[in-house]
């Protein structure tokens, strides 16, 4: 009987771990979208740093981050017993956010044409000065990528309470926790190896190929220089998109009239057509989040014309 009761137990922890797995798969899949920005966002937060500080650099900003989640988690938890009836507005406000950065991102991208690599000469001339604090530049990189993280992580973070929040206490700790150490392990060890890619290229073209192995690792050197800005601009891309259409569709889950909105121009398509249906649901959540994004973005700069000139007068 105690036998029976033993295994029983492991039947239902095995149960609960499946379940655990499932939900935590589905909140991976409901925040995968923030990882591209997250990527792109936390790789630039390191540029300038010299090139033997940069995994110091990103080991300081992702322990920063652990932080971040061990303030976030319990306090996402706190929320869902104490005042469960703010997980909605929270959502919409994550969707208005990402929305927000994305239109931001659109009108610096229209608005500024200073060009990049003038900026990185700039800031590389700027380093190279006897006076810089080469130890309170590196303070000052890891504060602000770590102030940047907790913004992301929060985004996260609240996007996974959102697949859970019917869910027991139980399910909600164990699946905000492995979201919380997966996603952190996994953007900043991708961080790590995006900015160490262009010196292992560079480390391998400068080769001497004295041998076939040395030819084959010039090559790949040579690949990965040229990988290496296309990735960094290629994130930045997906981060863009990736913000409008999670933040458009945390909106459209998360308020009636924009899902009504969606179900009416869905009902024109014919049925049975699962992969159009999906393509159009996508591209009305993308819509939404451009349409958000912009209207916040354009609210917010008309407030801050106004409000410097009611101070001024």
């Amino acid at each position: 009987m105690a036998g029976a009761s033993f295994f029983a137990l492991f039947d239902d922890i095995a149960l609960i771990l499946d379940d655990v797995a499932a939900m935590t798969k589905v909140a991976a899949k409901k925040t995968a979208g923030v990882l591209g920005d997250d990527l792109a966002v936390n790789a630039e937060q390191v540029s300038g740093v010299k090139a033997n500080r940069e995994l110091p650099v990103v080991w300081a900003v992702a322990k920063g981050s652990f932080f971040n989640k061990a303030l976030l988690v319990p306090a996402a938890i706190l929320i869902s017993i104490f005042a469960n009836w703010l997980i909605v507005p929270l959502l919409i406000m994550g969707g208005l956010f990402l929305s927000f950065e994305g239109a931001e991102k659109i009108i610096e991208m229209m608005t500024h044409k200073t060009n990049k690599a003038e900026k990185h000469e700039a800031l590389v001339s700027a380093l190279n000065e006897p006076e810089v604090d080469i130890v309170q530049f590196e303070k000052d990189k890891i504060k602000g990528a770590i102030r940047t993280d907790f913004v992301l992580s929060a985004e996260i973070i609240i996007i996974a309470l959102g697949t859970v929040a019917n869910k027991t206490l139980m399910d909600q700790v164990l699946v905000l926790s492995v979201i919380a150490i997966v996603m952190t392990t996994g953007v900043y060890g991708l961080v790590a190896l995006i900015v160490r890619m262009d010196d292992v290229g560079l480390a391998w073209q400068s080769l001497k190929p004295s041998n076939l192995f040395n030819k084959l690792r010039n090559k790949i050197g040579s690949g990965l220089l040229m990988f290496a800005p296309r990735l960094m601009q290629s994130l930045s891309w997906i981060g863009l998109v990736a913000m409008f259409l999670v933040g458009g569709g945390m909106l459209t889950h998360n308020m009636a009239w924009l899902h009504h909105i969606s179900d009416f121009v869905l009902g024109f398509l014919p049925v049975g057509s699962s992969v159009t249906h999906t393509i159009v649901s996508v591209l009305l959540d993308g819509s939404y989040g451009i349409i958000a994004g912009l209207l916040v973005a354009g609210l917010l700069h008309l407030l801050a014309h106004i409000l410097p000139a009611k101070t001024k007068a």
